[in-house]
């Protein structure tokens, strides 16, 4: 059985969406931060990064969203989660790679600035560049990669989660989603899903 391990208000909330989008079986461990049990020696063995997600498969361990998202569609090609065509695929992980790499980034600028700079001025120097920043990886989203509803066109996908937690990211940086109309439907839209009702609860 998968086992996911997750923490509030991380990035593992897009893999537990699609877990549940799955509909088969798994667990969910929740890893406390507030008692920083992810630097605890027994979680540190699963992911030495003492961060989540990390996925526990039959084959081993996984770590880092997208790569968790990729494992999660491969091996249910049944459900369509991402496109078989080689260049489409690519383009789904171009996108899940932005969000991986710049708008988790500027995001954690604002809250976690001691991973980049020991001087606290320079920890509200970041935080305050962290709403125009996070304006323009949404300006980026909502003219480049959103095709709607979804963010592949049609068609749900692995994408979706991670967009949908990119827009919750947005709103706690003070970024108006009403300025961003294609991110906005987009986020209503997930809102609807049954998958974020059920686990959108464990998250916040």
């Amino acid at each position: 059985m998968l086992n996911l391990y997750y923490a509030k208000g991380t990035a593992a909330l897009a893999p537990h969406i699609i877990l549940e989008e799955i509909g088969k079986e798994y667990k969910a461990t929740f890893v406390d931060f507030s008692k920083a049990e992810q630097t605890s020696p027994e979680f540190l063995k699963l992911n030495p990064k003492g961060r989540v997600p990390a996925l526990i498969t039959p084959n081993g361990i996984l770590t880092e969203t997208p790569t968790i998202l990729t494992y999660l569609a491969n091996t249910n090609k049944d459900l369509s989660l991402a496109p078989t065509d080689p260049f489409e695929f690519a383009i789904a992980q171009s996108f899940n790679d932005y969000v991986n790499s710049t708008v988790h980034v500027m995001h954690a600028h604002g809250k976690r600035g001691s991973r980049w700079a020991d001087d606290t001025a320079a920890h509200e120097s970041m935080k305050a560049k962290v709403t125009e920043n996070m304006a323009e990886c949404a300006r980026m989203i909502e003219t480049h990669y959103l095709k709607g509803p979804y963010l592949l066109g049609e068609s749900f996908s692995i994408c979706d989660p991670y967009l949908y937690l990119a827009s919750r990211w947005l709103i706690d940086n003070s970024v108006k989603l009403e300025n961003y109309p294609k991110i906005l439907d987009h986020y209503n839209l997930m809102n609807q899903r049954a998958s974020v009702a059920k686990v959108i609860k464990l998250h916040d």
